[in-house]
Protein backbone atom coordinates (compact mmCIF):
# COMPACT_ATOMS: atom_id res chain seq x y z
CA UNK A 1 0.00 0.00 0.00
CA UNK A 2 2.91 2.60 0.38
CA UNK A 3 4.65 1.80 -2.31
CA UNK A 4 1.65 2.75 -4.56
CA UNK A 5 0.46 5.79 -2.39
CA UNK A 6 4.38 7.00 -3.02
CA UNK A 7 4.05 5.98 -6.85
CA UNK A 8 0.74 7.92 -7.14
CA UNK A 9 2.11 10.94 -5.37
CA UNK A 10 5.43 10.94 -7.34
CA UNK A 11 3.52 10.17 -10.68
CA UNK A 12 1.34 13.34 -10.47
CA UNK A 13 4.20 15.84 -9.03
CA UNK A 14 5.97 14.89 -12.52
CA UNK A 15 2.86 15.18 -14.92
CA UNK A 16 1.71 18.22 -13.38
CA UNK A 17 4.81 20.36 -15.37
CA UNK A 18 3.60 18.12 -18.49
CA UNK A 19 0.38 19.36 -18.52
CA UNK A 20 0.67 22.44 -17.88
CA UNK A 21 3.10 23.05 -20.56
CA UNK A 22 1.00 21.37 -22.53
CA UNK A 23 -1.95 23.60 -22.44
CA UNK A 24 0.46 26.07 -22.69
CA UNK A 25 1.25 25.11 -25.85
CA UNK A 26 -2.26 24.33 -27.07
CA UNK A 27 -3.70 27.95 -26.61
CA UNK A 28 -0.75 29.23 -28.13
CA UNK A 29 -1.27 27.18 -31.42
CA UNK A 30 -5.11 27.79 -31.55
CA UNK A 31 -3.73 31.66 -31.10
CA UNK A 32 -1.36 30.46 -34.53
CA UNK A 33 -4.61 29.38 -36.27
CA UNK A 34 -6.83 32.38 -35.38
CA UNK A 35 -4.60 35.15 -36.78
CA UNK A 36 -3.52 33.11 -40.38
CA UNK A 37 -6.46 31.81 -40.94
CA UNK A 38 -9.57 33.71 -39.00
CA UNK A 39 -12.31 32.94 -41.30
CA UNK A 40 -11.62 29.02 -40.97
CA UNK A 41 -10.73 29.04 -37.26
CA UNK A 42 -13.31 27.81 -34.97
CA UNK A 43 -13.28 26.17 -31.88
CA UNK A 44 -11.37 22.95 -31.43
CA UNK A 45 -13.35 19.52 -30.65
CA UNK A 46 -13.00 17.87 -27.99
CA UNK A 47 -12.19 14.57 -29.91
CA UNK A 48 -8.80 16.46 -30.07
CA UNK A 49 -8.81 16.45 -33.95
CA UNK A 50 -8.54 20.35 -35.97
CA UNK A 51 -11.02 21.35 -38.15
CA UNK A 52 -8.04 21.51 -40.87
CA UNK A 53 -8.25 17.59 -40.61
CA UNK A 54 -4.63 17.02 -39.27
CA UNK A 55 -3.21 14.52 -37.35
CA UNK A 56 -4.97 13.89 -33.87
CA UNK A 57 -2.83 16.36 -31.22
CA UNK A 58 -3.28 15.03 -27.29
CA UNK A 59 -1.86 16.02 -24.25
CA UNK A 60 0.87 13.88 -25.04
CA UNK A 61 1.69 14.25 -28.79
CA UNK A 62 2.33 18.08 -28.07
CA UNK A 63 4.73 18.03 -25.10
CA UNK A 64 6.35 15.06 -27.29
CA UNK A 65 6.53 16.40 -30.76
CA UNK A 66 7.88 20.16 -29.03
CA UNK A 67 10.75 18.27 -26.62
CA UNK A 68 11.95 16.41 -29.58
CA UNK A 69 12.04 19.42 -32.20
CA UNK A 70 14.12 20.99 -29.67
CA UNK A 71 16.23 18.02 -29.04
CA UNK A 72 17.02 17.67 -32.69
CA UNK A 73 17.18 21.47 -33.07
CA UNK A 74 20.13 21.32 -30.59
CA UNK A 75 21.82 17.91 -31.14
CA UNK A 76 22.07 19.67 -34.94
CA UNK A 77 23.72 22.77 -33.80
CA UNK A 78 25.77 21.01 -31.18
CA UNK A 79 27.52 19.14 -34.40
CA UNK A 80 27.73 21.65 -36.48
CA UNK A 81 29.65 23.52 -33.69
CA UNK A 82 32.19 20.99 -33.38
CA UNK A 83 32.47 20.84 -36.97
CA UNK A 84 32.88 24.17 -37.75
CA UNK A 85 36.40 24.75 -36.25
CA UNK A 86 37.54 21.89 -38.76
CA UNK A 87 35.70 23.58 -41.58
CA UNK A 88 37.23 27.16 -40.93
CA UNK A 89 40.65 25.81 -41.15
CA UNK A 90 40.20 23.96 -44.30
CA UNK A 91 39.02 26.67 -45.81
CA UNK A 92 41.52 28.72 -44.45
CA UNK A 93 43.91 26.24 -46.02
CA UNK A 94 42.66 26.16 -49.21
CA UNK A 95 42.44 30.35 -49.56
CA UNK A 96 46.22 30.07 -48.21
CA UNK A 97 47.17 28.12 -51.06
CA UNK A 98 45.23 30.79 -53.59
CA UNK A 99 42.10 29.38 -54.07
CA UNK A 100 39.36 31.98 -54.19
CA UNK A 101 36.28 32.10 -51.65
CA UNK A 102 34.31 29.79 -54.22
CA UNK A 103 36.98 27.65 -54.81
CA UNK A 104 37.32 26.87 -51.24
CA UNK A 105 33.85 26.67 -50.50
CA UNK A 106 34.25 23.58 -53.26
CA UNK A 107 37.09 22.35 -51.89
CA UNK A 108 35.67 22.31 -48.34
CA UNK A 109 32.22 21.00 -49.78
CA UNK A 110 34.36 17.84 -50.25
CA UNK A 111 36.86 17.38 -47.84
CA UNK A 112 34.52 19.01 -44.81
CA UNK A 113 32.69 17.17 -41.77
CA UNK A 114 29.91 15.31 -43.18
CA UNK A 115 26.67 17.70 -41.86
CA UNK A 116 28.75 21.01 -43.34
CA UNK A 117 29.98 19.64 -46.22
CA UNK A 118 25.89 18.58 -47.11
CA UNK A 119 25.56 22.44 -46.66
CA UNK A 120 28.33 23.88 -48.66
CA UNK A 121 27.43 21.44 -51.47
CA UNK A 122 24.24 22.91 -51.74
CA UNK A 123 26.23 26.46 -52.23
CA UNK A 124 27.86 25.10 -54.67
CA UNK A 125 25.41 23.59 -56.64
CA UNK A 126 23.06 26.66 -56.24
CA UNK A 127 26.35 28.39 -58.06
CA UNK A 128 26.38 26.39 -60.55
CA UNK A 129 22.77 26.65 -61.35
CA UNK A 130 23.56 30.65 -61.98
CA UNK A 131 23.04 32.47 -58.23
CA UNK A 132 26.04 34.17 -57.01
CA UNK A 133 28.27 33.06 -54.19
CA UNK A 134 26.93 35.89 -52.27
CA UNK A 135 23.18 34.57 -52.71
CA UNK A 136 24.38 31.46 -52.16
CA UNK A 137 25.58 32.24 -48.36
CA UNK A 138 23.10 34.72 -47.74
CA UNK A 139 20.83 31.67 -48.34
CA UNK A 140 22.92 29.69 -46.14
CA UNK A 141 22.83 31.73 -43.15
CA UNK A 142 19.58 32.13 -43.15
CA UNK A 143 18.76 28.39 -43.34
CA UNK A 144 21.80 27.86 -40.58
CA UNK A 145 22.07 30.46 -38.09
CA UNK A 146 24.70 28.71 -36.93
CA UNK A 147 26.93 29.23 -40.18
CA UNK A 148 26.49 33.14 -40.17
CA UNK A 149 30.19 33.75 -39.39
CA UNK A 150 31.59 31.87 -41.63
CA UNK A 151 29.67 33.08 -44.60
CA UNK A 152 30.70 36.48 -43.58
CA UNK A 153 33.78 36.38 -44.02
CA UNK A 154 33.56 34.43 -47.01
CA UNK A 155 31.16 37.43 -48.36
CA UNK A 156 33.35 40.31 -47.15
CA UNK A 157 36.19 38.55 -49.03
CA UNK A 158 33.83 38.03 -52.16
CA UNK A 159 32.14 41.11 -52.34
CA UNK A 160 34.69 43.84 -51.21
CA UNK A 161 38.29 41.37 -51.80
CA UNK A 162 39.34 41.49 -48.13
CA UNK A 163 41.62 38.71 -47.21
CA UNK A 164 39.49 35.82 -46.03
CA UNK A 165 42.83 34.22 -44.18
CA UNK A 166 43.04 35.85 -40.45
CA UNK A 167 39.53 35.91 -40.25
CA UNK A 168 39.26 31.82 -41.04
CA UNK A 169 41.81 31.40 -38.25
CA UNK A 170 40.60 33.96 -35.62
CA UNK A 171 37.05 32.72 -36.19
CA UNK A 172 38.38 28.93 -35.76
CA UNK A 173 40.10 29.89 -32.41
CA UNK A 174 37.35 31.54 -31.07
CA UNK A 175 34.88 28.72 -31.99
CA UNK A 176 37.36 25.95 -30.42
CA UNK A 177 37.11 28.33 -27.04
CA UNK A 178 33.64 27.97 -27.01
CA UNK A 179 33.90 24.58 -27.54
CA UNK A 180 35.59 23.79 -24.72
CA UNK A 181 33.72 26.40 -22.58
CA UNK A 182 30.77 24.05 -23.34
CA UNK A 183 32.63 20.85 -22.61
CA UNK A 184 33.34 22.52 -19.31
CA UNK A 185 29.64 23.50 -18.65
CA UNK A 186 28.24 20.08 -19.24
CA UNK A 187 31.01 19.13 -16.84
CA UNK A 188 29.93 21.31 -14.00
CA UNK A 189 26.19 20.77 -14.53
CA UNK A 190 26.90 16.53 -13.95
CA UNK A 191 26.29 17.02 -10.37
CA UNK A 192 23.29 18.65 -10.76
CA UNK A 193 21.96 16.18 -12.91
CA UNK A 194 22.83 13.30 -10.82
CA UNK A 195 20.21 14.52 -8.40
CA UNK A 196 17.35 13.94 -10.04
CA UNK A 197 17.78 10.09 -10.04
CA UNK A 198 19.54 10.02 -6.53
CA UNK A 199 15.86 11.67 -5.17
CA UNK A 200 13.60 10.55 -7.63
CA UNK A 201 14.73 6.78 -8.23
CA UNK A 202 17.00 6.16 -5.60
CA UNK A 203 15.90 7.24 -2.18
CA UNK A 204 12.48 5.88 -2.40
CA UNK A 205 13.68 2.90 -3.20
CA UNK A 206 15.91 2.95 -0.14
CA UNK A 207 12.96 3.72 1.66
CA UNK A 208 10.64 1.30 0.26
CA UNK A 209 13.54 -1.32 0.72
CA UNK A 210 14.53 -0.59 4.53
CA UNK A 211 12.24 1.63 6.06
CA UNK A 212 8.69 -0.04 4.77
CA UNK A 213 8.72 -3.19 5.99
CA UNK A 214 10.05 -2.29 9.71
CA UNK A 215 7.01 -0.37 9.48
CA UNK A 216 4.76 -3.03 8.35
CA UNK A 217 6.62 -5.64 11.02
CA UNK A 218 5.83 -2.96 13.43
CA UNK A 219 1.92 -2.76 12.88
CA UNK A 220 1.65 -6.08 12.57
CA UNK A 221 3.04 -6.95 15.47
CA UNK A 222 0.49 -4.80 17.24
Amino acid sequence: MTAWVVGAAWGALLATPLLLRARRQRVAARAALLRVEPARAVSVPTTGRSVFGRVPTGVVGRVARGWMARRRAGADDAVLGAELPVTLDLLGVAVGAGCTPYLAVEVASRWAPPRIAARLTAVVRACTLGASLGQALDELAAATPRLRPLTDALMASDRLGAPVGPALARLAGEERAALRRRAETNARTVPVRLLFPLVFLVLPAFGLLTLAPALLSGVAQR
